[in-house]
């Protein structure tokens, strides 16, 4: 349920809407809009009767959300999220770039996909240091040294820092280092996992499971939202579906569709979607005319021997040409990149 307040609503009326509500058992949110304030309810008893609020001081509509998520829909708070990573806003007018290598291999790999990716216009730094993996028998990353490696590379080129929890132990560890949690595709139902990635106040960037619906990764987000941790991303990396050309069907209908129904910003991830280097561009293109907020890719300085998905990961070459492609793209929908900043731009 939401309360809309009135525009000429004091703070005394606010405050008690909100005491009133919370002398019902219910846990309310208010939010301050561009011209109301609208008091988000949850937790409400089933079937309590809410009527006698619509004649309280400064109340204009108590309004019941049908949603089976609450606090992620577009009922609960009209306006979009903006996720602010150390003075990169995900959700906002820029389009923002995450790229890096899929895995942390070592330093000078780390660096110069840094540097290059940071020169090129990339907001974010992507790596991974924790490596869930089918097999037991693949890399599964170097842990803490990883994550070390990860905060030079930070501290170098000012690049905040993406990389993924796999675990509700390692979340103390990871918050440390990383700028952003992500939670991976395997983990979208990790339900110990969201529930810890709620009770702390850093970004999380949650990937859609790939047998997912997009109701059940919004239901997913609501377990982060609901434990305290309203800074999330929303992550679309494509479905396992009977179409085997790629390695995954990337979902660019999910964009729109969580757009009008979440206020929370999207993503899109077109190198797990993709799964070769020849499709990483047009579908990143894609997801910018899609109106996603942002992209993350996977870009190695030699992806013939990376340690991991080494196929689906741009070279550096590479990045820059879709870089320059999503700049022009970008611009034309209204939306705006970092400026160049490697040599002869």
């Amino acid at each position: 349920m939401i309360v809309v307040m009135k525009s000429d609503a004091t703070m005394a009326d606010i405050s008690g809407v909100v005491k009133a509500l919370e002398s019902m058992g219910c846990k309310p949110h208010p939010t301050r809009g561009a011209d109301r304030t609208v008091i988000g309810v949850v937790d409400a008893r089933q079937g309590a009767d809410f009527s006698h609020l619509e004649g309280a001081p400064g109340v204009e509509q108590v309004i019941p959300i049908t949603k089976a998520y609450k606090m992620v829909s577009r009922e609960f708070r009209p306006q979009n999220t903006i996720v602010n990573v150390n003075g990169v806003a995900v959700g906002g007018d820029r389009f923002v770039v995450m790229a890096g290598p899929c895995a942390v291999e070592n330093r000078e790999q780390v660096l110069t996909a840094a540097r290059a990716v940071r020169d090129a216009g990339a907001s974010i730094l992507r790596g991974g240091a924790f490596k869930p993996r089918t097999s037991p028998y693949s890399f599964q990353g170097l842990g803490e040294e990883g994550l070390r490696i990860l905060l030079a590379a930070k501290r170098e080129t000012g690049l905040p820092v993406v990389t993924e929890v796999i675990s509700p132990e390692l979340v103390p560890l990871v918050s440390e280092y990383a700028d952003i949690l992500q939670i991976g595709a395997r983990n979208m139902q990790n339900y110990a996992l969201l529930e810890a990635c709620g009770k702390i106040r850093k970004p999380v960037l949650l990937k859609r499971g790939m047998m997912s619906t997009v109701e059940e990764l919004l239901m997913a987000a609501e377990y982060i939202l609901s434990n305290g941790n309203q800074q999330v991303i929303l992550c679309e990396r494509g479905i396992r579906t009977f179409e085997n050309s790629t390695r995954n069907t990337l979902d660019i209908s999910a964009v729109p569709v969580i757009k009008r129904n979440s206020h929370l910003p999207i993503i899109v991830d077109p190198s797990h979607a993709a799964g070769h280097t020849d499709f990483v561009i047009p579908l990143a293109l894609a997801a910018v005319a899609a109106g996603a907020d942002g992209i993350i890719v996977e870009v190695h300085p030699c992806p013939e021997t990376a340690w991991c998905d080494g196929v689906q990961s741009l070279s550096l070459h590479k990045f820059e040409e879709m870089m320059d492609k999503i700049r022009l793209l970008a611009d034309a929908m209204g939306r705006s990149l970092p400026a160049v900043t490697r040599a002869g731009s």
